[in-house]
């Protein structure tokens, strides 16, 4: 078997290698057709004129360059009529190169997903990759090649408010996260017609913006750099992942968009990427804003020298890469190697067999009609659902409860559960499209369980006019649920904020409820982790819905009654205060650390908070318990090739069948650099029944235990290191210690 496993690798390695140089062979011998001007318009990336995700910029002229063959690709076209009829534009140029169509579809496109760090949130690999395979499916139906996802931004400020948009804090869940993202989007191979080009984005450190101010600049070690915010770019490529987008930051001094040490050394020399990179929004002419090129011609030298193949939205290579190259300050060579890797794709795609193939109005009808999207939509959800709080075992609510006031800004909203980067098409009623909360529970509950609603104030301001009604209504029920949160423009791009607390006058609402008596259940509807300690000390249960899209009234309605067992995880550390910001778990510890949470004096602590966060990463509650037991190492001592193999006993000592995401987490207590305190280095989900036991494995190889040195090379270094399994990164329930020989 392993004969003929091994053979049939080698023949598909031999067959994409055939077809891949058929494929060069017609790059090469469209290049030698082209104009210099030609070759340029490839290299030019053109808004449509709605529905645009930064500025609408109009072109009057638009239409005569694509005639022209002076644009290569084009985004914000949504539509197999609106695609068809400028791709037909594309076919009236001399050579008849078609158009590629790129859309921000980051976690959906009719059918919404939760926003992505919602989904980093259920630690579910499997459902992160179904989420991306329905939103390719879709987007692919309805005229789209390319979608500008994943973001792989390591993020540990929660500050910055495209935190929605990635997976987290964490280097290896995060890497995880981004191969399953790829492998969904570009599904069996790129051609496919459910099969949309990734772009992973943003190449790269832009999670760590200085002050969690969107844009802003970042400044890190070489190690930083190498050791935690490029291995889920690395992994993204190494699912395949068709280009990449540079991103807005500065680093060290150089914006990344001009940076030669990323695009050129890192990504195409070291890494090999066949792809193409594109720039992010306008980001080759904001170099002239940086105070790093004089204008927008020093700036498009600066971008196409760095390995920026394709110029989203900031005319640089339109109007200036023609005259640099005849100046001889660019080099053909370098002009022939960005048009040549974004053909390959286009010739990949199947666009000059069939410049339409993706523009079929019949087989859009039945993609964006499948009724099978809803329920991975629902499944996701569901999964994404994290349990913080359930003291008195207040969740889940009784099937005969009599009486349900259900209460706050976000219960009747419909498009707000779709959250930020959502796609919003002009035929959709999305009233009728979204689940919201409040439907969601009239469909749950039975015809002997009445609903009282009120909306007791808005989502920020000071008007406490509704608290009366509100209150009133929570005399009246056995049980309150409270919908409170940001709106879903709160988190996002360009939605930094420098205070991370509930808006004052919904948690006031929460003390009002709170006064009556009533059980209450908090809801939680945000795009990153907030601040809400009152909340958090007072009230029996609280649930993190984030927001969780399309089936987002359906998911939280099973939740809250039992039907589905919650077993989401935090994928970020939630502060107590901004002032811990930036605040995460595999942190290094210091020559003075405290040995508790009461030690403030000479150690490296607070005077005035604890040290420690609020909800810790990795954590989050079941309605069932899990108990940890017999730990057992393989050995304690390992060589450098040698591996060690972990197990134990995992049980579901509770009353109801959950899901129990088990978490290895291993510390290098010493080395030629400080390592961090503990640091995730695997996870499994597993589902047990009530009373139900299994023997988990984990292993442990040289790769989980390497870092990049003081010389900066990639190595595992002897010495003593301690593994620990635990439900969160702050609940360790099983510890021992080995040796690296």
């Amino acid at each position: 078997m392993k004969k003929i496993t091994t053979f049939t690798l080698l023949m598909v390695s031999f067959f994409a290698a055939a077809q891949q140089e058929k494929v060069d062979q017609k790059v090469n011998a469209l290049l030698k057709k082209m104009t210099l001007e030609e070759k340029i318009g490839q290299l030019n990336q053109y808004t449509g004129d709605n529905a645009a995700t930064g500025p609408i910029t109009i072109n009057e002229n638009k239409q005569a360059e694509i005639k022209a063959g002076l644009i290569g690709s084009m985004l914000n076209v949504v539509g197999t009529r609106y695609t068809r009829q400028y791709q037909e534009l594309a076919m009236q140029s001399r050579l008849k190169i078609p158009l590629l169509f790129g859309q921000d579809v980051i976690h959906g496109y009719k059918t919404t997903f939760p926003i992505p760090l919602a989904e980093a949130a259920s630690w579910d690999l499997a459902a992160i990759e179904l989420a991306a395979r329905v939103a390719a499916t879709e987007a692919s139906a309805s005229g789209i090649h390319w979608t500008f996802a994943p973001m792989v931004d390591i993020a540990r400020d929660p500050r910055w408010g495209r935190v929605m948009e990635g997976a987290g804090e964490d280097t290896y869940l995060g890497s995880k996260i981004a191969y399953a993202r790829v492998k969904g989007f570009q599904g069996n191979k790129l051609g496919d017609l459910n099969s949309v080009m990734a772009c992973v984005k943003h190449f790269a450190a832009y999670g760590a913006a200085v002050g969690g101010r969107d844009y802003n600049s970042v400044d890190m070690s070489e190690r930083m750099l190498l050791e935690t915010y490029l291995p889920p770019f690395k992994a993204a490529l190494d699912a395949g992942a068709a280009t990449f987008m540079n991103s807005f930051n500065d680093l060290n001094g150089i914006p990344a968009t001009a940076n030669v040490h990323l695009q050129r050394d890192i990504l195409k020399a070291k890494w090999n990427f066949q792809g193409f990179v594109v720039s992010d929004w306008g980001s080759i002419g904001e170099m002239v804003a940086h105070g790093y090129s004089k204008d927008l011609k020093a700036a498009a030298l600066a971008a196409i020298t760095a390995g920026s193949d394709m110029d989203m939205e900031s005319n640089a290579y339109r109007y200036h890469l023609a005259e640099l190259v005849k100046e001889g300050k660019v080099a053909v060579d370098l002009i022939d190697d960005a048009v040549k890797r974004i053909l390959r794709k286009k010739f990949e795609l199947g666009l000059f067999e069939d410049p339409y193939r993706y523009s079929d109005q019949k087989r859009a009808d039945k993609a964006l009609s499948n009724p099978e999207n809803r329920k991975a939509a629902l499944e996701v959800a569901q999964k994404s659902i994290v349990l913080l709080k359930n003291d008195n075992e207040t969740l889940p609510i009784s099937k005969n409860v009599k009486t349900i006031a259900f209460i706050g800004p976000m219960v009747k909203e419909y498009k707000a559960n779709m959250g930020f980067w959502s796609v919003e098409l002009p035929e959709v009623d999305y009233d009728k499209w979204v689940i919201s909360q409040w439907d969601g529970l009239q469909n749950k509950v039975g015809k002997n369980t009445k609903l009282l609603y009120a909306k007791g104030c808005e989502v920020d301001g000071d008007n406490k006019d509704g608290f009366a009604e509100a209150v009133a209504a929570a005399k009246q029920a056995d049980v309150v649920i409270l919908s409170i949160g940001e709106r879903r423009d709160m988190s996002g791009e360009a939605k930094s904020r420098s205070d991370l607390r509930l808006p004052v006058v919904q948690e006031d609402l929460v003390k009002a409820i709170q006064a009556t008596g009533k059980p209450v259940v908090v809801l939680i509807n945000a795009g990153r982790p907030l601040v809400f300690n009152w909340t958090a000390d007072n009230v029996p249960a609280i649930v993190y819905t984030w927001w969780l899209g399309t089936e987002a009234g359906t998911a939280i309605a099973n939740v809250l009654f039992g039907d589905y067992n919650p077993s989401g995880k935090l994928p970020m550390t939630f502060p107590r205060e901004v002032g811990q910001v930036p605040i995460y778990y595999n942190h290094f510890s210091t020559g003075r650390p405290p040995k508790d949470e009461d030690a403030k004096n000479y150690v490296s602590a607070y005077i005035d908070l604890k040290n420690s966060p609020k909800f810790p990463f990795g954590y989050g509650l079941s309605y069932t318990k899990f108990n940890y037991a017999d730990l057992k190492l393989s050995s304690t001592k390992m060589k450098n090739k040698e591996t060690i193999k972990i197990s134990f006993q995992l049980s579901n000592v509770g009353k109801v069948a959950g899901e129990e995401v088990v978490q290895l987490y291993l510390k290098d207590k010493f080395g030629s650099v400080v390592r961090p305190v503990l640091e995730l280095r695997d996870f499994q989900k597993v589902k047990l029944n009530a009373g139900e036991s299994k023997t988990i494995e984990f292993t442990i190889d040289k790769e989980k235990l390497s870092f990049y040195n003081n010389k900066l090379e990639w190595t595992a270094e002897p010495g003593d290191f301690e593994v620990m399994i635990g439900a969160s990164s702050a609940d360790i329930k099983l510890k021992a210690d080995f040796e690296l020989l």
